[in-house]
């Protein structure tokens, strides 16, 4: 058994073996702790491999232009390690990834793909801005990770599509519903041409929000996106013999209501596959009440931002964050930028002062990983694709904590303390392990 340990600076502590401090512990197998009373005496997580939940696609980052725009200004051998740690399986193992359709609030300017009124048949359609750095850093990441599973999100269509004429915030307009999917369809087929497949798709990224206007963003009726998706949207991709899952909202927990009654339309529910969930207001919990409700529907977790922060407080909020998420049926957690500068830019929209998954210097280019990256890698680097959640309980509401059946048969128990150091028993069909677990800090357990 290992235990894979952070400590409590809110980082992973360096070994000879890795980024990772290996702790062999081994089954209790006599009475060393002072027998089972004493061991059922600790906080005890009790797993159960009978109990199975979902099956889990994978971890991943945005690929905004400040991102891709920041990773760019490393030099060509920083660059490539940096990709090479951040995907490779044998480093932190992303294995999924968010594409914005043209700009979002992180980047240098305001474009779209095609800034000409009424040009409905796209013959004005142009990737020239994202041919720059983002695509080549896609497509880098893909070749160290050729299982990188792609989610594209619009944060808002062309402005002329949209009350208000302008990217930045208004409606969308129902007359322009046709141009858009053509709009999206060659998005699609000009990135697959570029050699980046887009294996998943959302109309809107947070459809009930115009950001004051200060953004990218644009407000969708959910009459009117059920329309877009199966009227437009389906029928084009269908033609156009395109494996692409449709997954909707993208949008916050408390706007679940939304997702159901679209998916309450049998019609509509037929063509789609997952929804796609922001925790940034309300519980996770009611990722457990869609599923209950619409069962054969996967839920995803699509966009979590960070903080320029490598507490051990932070790193822990995250995995208390990443637990619930997984806890309630998501199949996968794709973080925000997957990095920034020192404060928070490349930045066009309302929220500074924010952080990426790394820090990227401005001017030094030093790279600093951030609390959220060491509370993502416990889980992108352990759990496989193809894992599935298994029931783990535990008498102590202090400890958070999530398992999973790897693929080979391997057990991964991910577990965040927030409180004071302690030891916690392992329950494992009778078998018994005493975990040492460090104050504020996040552990992985592996075993078989």
């Amino acid at each position: 058994m290992r235990v894979i340990c952070s400590d409590s600076e809110g980082k992973l502590r360096e070994s000879q073996g890795g980024i990772f401090a290996d702790t062999k512990v081994s089954w209790v197998r006599d009475y060393k702790y002072g027998g089972p009373a004493k061991i059922q005496a600790l906080p005890v997580i009790h797993l159960d491999p009978r109990d199975k939940y979902q099956e889990i696609l994978g971890f991943g980052g945005a690929f905004t232009d400040a991102a891709c725009y920041m990773i760019n200004q490393l030099d060509e051998a920083a660059r490539n390690k940096f990709l090479e740690d951040i995907f490779s399986p044998s480093g932190m193992g992303l294995n999924m990834g968010r594409l914005t359709v043209a700009q979002c609030d992180f980047g240098r300017v305001c474009y779209s793909y095609n800034d000409t009124p009424d040009d409905i048949q796209m013959k004005n359609f142009s990737l020239d801005y994202d041919r720059q750095y983002i695509i080549p850093t896609i497509r880098s990441a893909r070749r160290i990770n050729p299982e990188l599973f792609l989610l594209s999100s619009p944060w808002s269509p062309p402005g002329w599509m949209k009350t208000g004429g302008l990217m930045t915030g208004g409606w969308m307009r129902a007359c322009y519903l046709e141009a858009f999917a053509n709009y999206y369809l060659r998005y699609l087929l000009e990135y697959g041409k570029e050699g980046i497949k887009i294996n998943a798709i959302t109309t809107q990224n947070e459809s009930e929000t115009d950001q004051l206007s200060l953004m990218p963003a644009c407000y969708w009726h959910p009459e009117m996106e059920i329309s877009f998706i199966r009227d437009y949207m389906v029928p084009l991709i269908k033609k156009n013999a395109m494996d692409v899952e449709i997954w909707i909202m993208d949008h916050n927990y408390i706007m679940w209501r939304r997702a159901k009654w679209m998916l309450d339309d049998p019609g509509f529910k037929a063509v789609v596959s997952g929804v796609a969930f922001h925790p940034y207001e309300g519980p996770a919990e009611v990722m457990s009440m869609l599923h209950d409700a619409h069962p054969e529907i996967d839920m995803h977790m699509t966009e979590l931002g960070a903080r320029n922060d490598l507490s051990s407080e932070g790193m822990c909020d995250s995995g208390k964050a990443f637990t619930a998420m997984l806890r309630n049926w998501s199949r996968s957690i794709i973080c925000w930028n997957l990095a920034l500068d020192e404060t928070g830019r490349p930045n066009i929209g309302p929220f500074f002062g924010v952080g990426g998954m790394v820090q990227i210097h401005s001017q030094t280019h030093e790279i600093t990983l951030n609390a959220q990256y060491w509370a993502l890698a416990h889980f992108s680097k352990f759990v496989k694709r193809g894992a599935r959640r298994i029931g783990s309980e535990c008498n102590y509401e202090n400890i958070y904590h999530v398992a999973f059946l790897n693929p080979d048969g391997e057990y991964v128990l991910v577990i965040t303390n927030p409180g004071p150091a302690t030891e916690v028993s392992l329950d494992l069909g009778g078998r018994y392990a005493v975990i040492p677990v460090s104050e504020s800090s996040m552990s992985t357990v592996i075993c078989r």
